[in-house]
């Protein structure tokens, strides 16, 4: 799912994250009650002649940036999946991560263009011509966050491709970042981890999506070079590393990709030299299906951060 979100390809189980798009890695300030009460309190961003949905909560700093899985739209962090219900569709909820930081701390979630709401709608960014890089992403993050107003330092929190996005953010632009949180995030190791049949089998039904329909889809080798030419991650750079513990497999043959993902999960926190939580209880959408165990590490990273601005 380095191309559809696990929540829109039916959040929690491998088959979920098995195909959609190719692996979704696959995923103006109001007060919190305000979203609480089904306001919805996104604001259209323009940067440069496109706009950009920005849902921004909350007071504090550093702020958080959620950013999704590919495919996945901001409501990926405003809504959670029925423990007891597995199978239904996910819905709006006050323990959604979202909500939950925006009790401590500025955060902002966005929708990137090709992007798809959990109803199937699409949303109100302006599209852009696919595939796209992880370097194009941070390019539209910075940019929004520019013209919305926003003030670094920022946390940025990314679920599977959007951990590739939020990864660059931080090698390239270390003097706004103040920690970073992945969650079962995607990351350079996988073409290491996964067997050259695998990445190649996978990368050809990357390759052969169809474009025509506006929808996201990641050039992940593209991004795997992004990330390999960037500077080394920021040292002392507060990190947490969330990964799936519910096996799940991207279905391209050639025996199970299973192993690969906790691989590379545990080569990019030994890069991150970042604190890397396995007992998740969760499948590759954990943002929806733990939504409080996400904001507790983010909280742990936004602390982690303020101490370090006092001393």
């Amino acid at each position: 799912m380095f191309g559809s979100s696990p929540v829109r390809a039916r959040h929690v189980s491998a088959a979920v994250v098995t195909l959609a798009v190719s692996l979704a890695l696959c995923a103006g300030a109001v007060p919190v009650a305000a979203a609480d009460d089904g306001a919805d309190p996104a604001r259209p961003v323009d940067i440069g002649g496109r706009r950009v949905l920005l849902d921004c909560r909350g007071s504090g700093s550093p702020t958080v940036v959620l950013v999704s899985g590919a495919g996945g739209a901001s409501d990926e962090w405003t809504h959670v999946v029925d423990a007891a219900r597995p199978e239904a569709e996910p819905k709006p909820d006050p323990s959604a991560v979202l909500t939950e930081v925006a009790r401590f701390t500025r955060v902002c979630a966005y929708d990137r263009p090709g992007t798809t709401r959990l109803d199937g709608s699409p949303n109100r960014s302006t599209p852009v011509t696919q595939p796209t890089t992880a370097a194009a992403g941070v390019e539209d993050l910075r940019a929004t966050l520019a013209s919305a107003g926003e003030h670094p330092p920022y946390v940025l929190v990314g679920a599977s491709w959007g951990a590739m996005i939020a990864s660059l953010y931080a090698r390239t632009e270390p003097a706004r970042t103040a920690g970073l949180v992945t969650v079962d995030g995607a990351s350079p190791f996988l073409k290491d981890t996964l067997t050259p049949a695998q990445w190649e089998t996978w990368m050809g039904k990357i390759r052969a999506m169809d474009p025509g329909k506006g929808l996201e889809a990641p050039d992940y080798p593209g991004a795997v070079g992004e990330l390999r030419a960037a500077p080394a991650p920021p040292r002392g750079l507060p990190a947490v590393v969330l990964t799936s513990d519910r096996p799940w497999d991207l279905a391209v043959g050639g025996g199970s990709t299973w192993p690969a993902w906790p691989a590379a999960q545990r080569l990019l926190a030994e890069e991150l030299r970042a604190r890397h939580v396995t007992d998740t209880d969760s499948g590759h959408g954990i943002a929806v299906e733990r939504p409080r165990l996400v904001a507790r590490a983010i909280r742990d990273v936004v602390e982690q951060a303020r101490a370090g601005q006092e001393g």
